[in-house]
């Protein structure tokens, strides 16, 4: 068959989506009428960093959680089964990490762009080549993200591709320029509730269709989705225990614990405190997401077990099952299947608005300022808002050249895990260990993004054998079509020898390989050409994490620190009055940094036992 059977929208349908779209915008002109007093940059970029944890929490959980997730990851447990479920572990591990290891040292610091981090501990070309990789990667990967659910469902709804497109385009770079970070991050919010609204009708729909919670789950166990546990160490096989729960970490950490997106969001909080408690919350949003789309999976697979769409070729890609699924269920029930379509939409609303305004906090804080570090509020203002215009129209444009790559679309939906994992090492080896120099850094993040470019182009070109990626059985037997056709394993011929072992990696371990090779790289490269300095560093640029190991005597945690001293007292009196800054701006200065930056006082509150952003206000000059 040509493709699937296009089951046309109707009027409430539109009216459902469309609302989605108005409310959206709406958010947008009221926090430009509301904060129009306010025209500083800061205001702009990182809301003055005087947002709760609450609306923040919601506002990470959507915008990690795009279409590509709504409509990916049930159609991967419906294939592969509820082994997905254990990202649950990795999301855990990721929001430790990033609240206790990344997020202090970028708090407390004062700064607006997490690649500012990279100058201030080593110098100014790391900081370019990490924001360069960062925009090339981001732009990519938002372009797709706009693309690959408009064709989706296109197909499937008979829903128009190009006016989604660039509506979606259109709405988040209304609500971006207009209302900056606070519109961004509320009107997250509020698509975080249409996504999980959209995913609960689903999920009480889908259920009364296939009987019931018990037939279910009696139907996903007889068709083996629900072995879960598989701890088979085979590095090659696509999703076992390790994979997912060491190999996700390092690619969900590398995509969102040293992200700007992220690390923008937790900074404009009001303390430190409230920052860790977004990130907290948020996992529980993360959580719910996931179990949502996990049980999506099993109720497809429940209504779908005797005559699977997708290899009877009613639908031409997975990513379609869960539209049709849709369109099946509330096929009576006008409104419904728009309210899903707001769902998935709601996703892409909120990646594609949070990479817009990332881009543009990223260009103007580390080129724009740089080259012009004496502009005035205004000026800054409105440069900020022509930048949010401005890439918005890129992702936009990248979302059409989407559309003309063809088989490349899933090298580039790799490419955030491939750049996240050498980025993600990059910030572990300014963090973690004190004596890596910049030539160490500069090595380690080329290093790893050779690495992992490498082994994820070599397995785009190579798919790995079908042994170790194929889906779970999946039966057309009550399929009425006059030419059924099954999908068989795609033969693999004229292979090299290292397609059946490194271009076989699973793709969750991409991530790792970029990280690990850029931490080893970085390491032997500095100490080869010199270590740093313990003089040249300031505490706050460190994460003592031996101290973690309390048996350890002090003499160790000492050797661990490299001379950077960590000691309690004498950190927290740099916290409360800022010396630390003023007293090493000699040795700063060495890295290229301005003498203005430097003095980044970082609040202490004794009674909330607490970090905070307001002292910030009086010596950064936008």
């Amino acid at each position: 068959m040509d493709g699937p059977q296009v089951k046309s929208f109707v009027v409430w349908d539109y009216v459902v989506f469309a609302g989605l779209f108005v409310i959206s915008s709406g958010i947008g002109v009221f926090f430009a009428i509301k904060e129009r007093k306010k025209a500083t940059s800061r205001e702009f970029l990182v809301g003055g960093r005087q947002m709760s944890f609450g609306p923040v929490a919601l506002s990470l959980t959507a915008s990690f959680m795009s279409a590509v997730t709504v409509l990916g990851a049930p159609s991967d447990v419906y294939r592969f089964g509820a082994s997905f479920l254990l990202f649950f572990i990795a999301y855990a591990f990721v929001i430790i990490f990033t609240s206790e290891l990344f997020l202090p040292v970028f708090y407390r610091s004062g700064i607006t762009s997490t690649y500012e981090y990279l100058e201030l501990r080593f110098n100014k070309p790391v900081r370019y080549v990490a924001t360069v990789i960062y925009i090339v990667q981001t732009i990519l990967y938002t372009g797709v993200v706009v693309y690959a659910p408009a064709l989706a469902l296109n197909q499937v709804t008979g829903f128009d591709l190009w006016g989604s497109v660039f509506a979606t385009g259109i709405v988040c770079t209304f609500y971006c320029t207009l209302g900056g970070l606070k519109a961004v991050v509320w009107t997250d919010a509020f698509q975080m509730v249409v996504m999980v609204v959209g995913f609960l009708t689903v999920l009480i729909q889908g259920s009364a269709h296939a009987g019931g919670l018990h037939n279910i789950l009696e139907q996903a166990a007889n068709g083996s989705r629900l072995n879960i546990f598989d701890f088979d160490v085979d590095p090659l096989r696509r999703h076992t225990f390790w994979t997912i729960s060491v190999g996700g970490t390092f690619t969900w950490l590398g995509i969102y614990g040293v992200n700007q997106s992220t690390i923008q969001r937790c900074i404009s909080c009001r303390t430190e405190k409230h920052a860790k408690l977004a990130l907290y919350f948020n996992l529980l949003g993360l959580w719910i997401i996931l179990v949502c789309a996990v049980f999506s999976g099993l109720i497809m697979y429940a209504h779908f077990k005797d005559c699977d769409p997708w290899t009877s070729g009613i639908i031409s890609a997975p990513d379609q099952l869960m539209p049709y699924f849709v369109m099946e269920i509330f096929a009576t029930m006008p409104g419904l299947p728009g309210l899903f379509v707001a769902c998935a939409f709601s996703g892409t609303l909120s990646t594609v608005a949070a990479s817009i305004n990332a881009l543009a906090t990223v260009t103007f804080e580390d080129f724009v300022k740089s080259c012009f570090p004496h502009l005035s509020d205004k000026l800054s203002t409105w440069i900020s808002k022509g930048l949010c215009l401005l890439f918005g129209v890129i992702c936009t444009s990248m979302a059409v050249a989407a559309s003309l790559m063809g088989g490349i679309i899933q090298a580039a939906l790799s490419i955030h895990g491939m750049c996240g994992g050498p980025m993600l090492g990059l910030f572990t080896l300014g963090i973690v260990f004190p004596f890596v120099n910049w030539k160490g850094a500069l090595g380690g993040i080329l290093t790893g993004i050779i690495l992992s470019f490498w082994v994820a182009i070599g397995g785009f070109i190579y798919p790995a054998p079908a042994s170790k990626t194929w889906p779970l059985p999946l039966s057309t037997e009550q399929c009425l079509l006059p030419n059924v056709t099954e999908l068989l394993p795609q033969e693999l011929s004229s292979r090299p020898a290292i397609a059946d072992t490194w271009y076989s990696l699973s793709y969750l371990y991409y991530s790792a390989v970029g990280c690990l090779g850029c931490i080893v790289a970085g390491m032997i490269i500095s100490l080869r050409t010199g270590h740093q300095h313990s003089k040249d560093i300031q505490p706050l640029l460190i994460r003592p994490v031996c101290n973690l190991c309390c048996f350890w005597s002090k003499k160790y945690k000492t050797l661990c620190w490299c001379g950077v001293q960590h000691d309690s007292g004498t950190e927290q009196e740099n916290l409360e009055n800022g010396s630390a800054w003023k007293q090493g701006a000699e040795s700063l200065l060495q890295n290229g940094l301005r003498q203005e930056s430097l003095a980044h006082p970082t609040g202490y509150d004794p009674k909330d036992k607490s970090y905070t952003n307001p002292g910030l206000e009086k010596i950064t000059h936008f």
